[in-house]
This record gives C-alpha cells, sequence and structure tokens, in this order.
C-alpha cells in the first residue's frame, strides 16, 4: 500500500513538473521585427543640392557644396522601461550623391514599443585603431586618414566667395583622440512618437540632416577665418554644432 502510495505521488509529481516545463515553453518571444530609418539632406528648409544649389547662412555668407558623406553608427532603440536594442555592426556611411546610402534598415528588432533613438555622428574609438576592415569602414570610400588619425566622420566640401584664397570648403571633422575628440552622440526627439516593431509592420523613422547647423549653434562659422579643418580644435567647434542640433527627427511611421 505505502509502495503505491509513493507510486502515485512520484507520478503526481511528474505530471506537474511537465505541465509547468510546458507552460513555459508556450510562452514565447514575440517575433522580431524590422526598422527603416531615412535621411533627407537640407540647408535649412530646401534640399541640398550638389554643385549648383547656392545657400547662405545666417550670417549671410553664400556656399556652394560639392561633397557631403557622413557615418551614422552605434544605433539604439529604447523602450520606456530603460532597456534598449543596439544595432551590430551599425556603421552606415550616407552620401549626398549616392541616393541608396540614405535608407537603411535595422533587422531582427526585438518586438516592443520604443520611445527613443540614439545614434553616434561619426566612428567609435575602437573601429579607428582596428586595422583594415570592410564595408562602411572600407578606407576604399575615401572617408578615412591613417590609422594613427583614423576616419574621417563627416566630409563637407564646397566653395564660398567668403573664403579666403581659392574659394574653396573644406570640413573634415574627424578625430577621436582628447582635446580634440569629435565623435558626439546625439538622441533627436521622436516628438512624442513611438516606435512599434512588430513581425507584421515596417515602421519608418524619417531623419533630416540640416547642413547650416554645421555652421550655426554654439561656434558660429565665419568662412572668412575659418574654411578648411583637418581634425583639431576647429574641427571641434563644428562637432559640437552638429550635435547641438544637426539631426531632427521630421516623422515616424507606424506601419
Amino acid at each position: 500500500m505505502k509502495f503505491r502510495l509513493f507510486t502515485l505521488a512520484c507520478l503526481s509529481f511528474l505530471t506537474v513538473a511537465f505541465s509547468a516545463c510546458t507552460d513555459d515553453a508556450d510562452v514565447t518571444t514575440p517575433a522580431a521585427g524590422t526598422l527603416d530609418v531615412e535621411v533627407d539632406h537640407l540647408v535649412g528648409n530646401v534640399p541640398l543640392v550638389l554643385n549648383t544649389g547656392t545657400y547662405t547662412t545666417s550670417s549671410g555668407q553664400q556656399f556652394t557644396v560639392s561633397t557631403f558623406n557622413y557615418y551614422l553608427s552605434n544605433i539604439k532603440l529604447r523602450k520606456a522601461d530603460g532597456t534598449e536594442y543596439a544595432e551590430p555592426e551599425s556603421y552606415h556611411l550616407l552620401k549626398q550623391s549616392d541616393a541608396v546610402t540614405k535608407s537603411f534598415t535595422l533587422t531582427n528588432v526585438p518586438a516592443g514599443d520604443y520611445t527613443a533613438l540614439t545614434f553616434t555622428i561619426g566612428v567609435d574609438s575602437a573601429r579607428n585603431v582596428s586595422g583594415a576592415q570592410t564595408g562602411a569602414l572600407d578606407p576604399a570610400n575615401g572617408m578615412f586618414w591613417t590609422w594613427n588619425s583614423g576616419y574621417i566622420y563627416t566630409k563637407l566640401e564646397g566653395s564660398s566667395p567668403q573664403a579666403g584664397g581659392n574659394k574653396q570648403l573644406l570640413f573634415h571633422i574627424g578625430g577621436f583622440k582628447k582635446p580634440n575628440n569629435t565623435i558626439r552622440i546625439v538622441s533627436p526627439s521622436l516628438n512624442g512618437a513611438t516606435i512599434q516593431i512588430r513581425k507584421d509592420r515596417t515602421p519608418a523613422v524619417h531623419l533630416a540632416a540640416d547642413v547650416l547647423k554645421m555652421f550655426t549653434g554654439p561656434n558660429p562659422i565665419d568662412f572668412s577665418t575659418l574654411s578648411n579643418t583637418m581634425g583639431g580644435s576647429n574641427s571641434v567647434k563644428v562637432a559640437d554644432n552638429q550635435a547641438a542640433g544637426m539631426f531632427r527627427v521630421d516623422h515616424v511611421h507606424a506601419n
């Protein structure tokens, strides 16, 4: 009798344990989704047009742009509870001359509602000294100085009648060593929107990058005194301007 009761008790315990395991197995993680990121390049409120467009700074100086390239990297999405998703191998080189580069997709993003977006303008210090690389970080892209100096985070070239000498504008913003570190991390406001990642949705964040903001903000740039910088303290001034408002979220598509 005792053996029978013991056997029944064991069977009952195993049944409960199996049921619990089955219940745990039924609790699945929601399927991941994607997020499209699209970027428009503007000068103030008008689209940037290379070579033929003529633009005016807030101080009245005119300029044209022949090259506008930059890195966006280390993209992160954050939920209201503070948990984050960080895109792996997150390095994107955007070029005004190549429309394809101005949109890209984050894949395998955990499902959820995200209320904040963060990214780096430039390339983190570790990758600046990581040796030969491929893809967006390939030195063949023309956005690299040397293994000692690292990447050019933003390259803007053009001309201005107010610039000295040959009237050329040459703003190559880069550098990762103190005191001339120009890596900047920004979190443009989503303006109250939520990025809803679901398996059956295709949300998109539309960013606007305003070239004028490179020359205005905490350090107004006068082309007559600063028209050429390739790292150093003057590049820090421009990087601070970029961080202060070059990027904004224009709108978020829910699906």
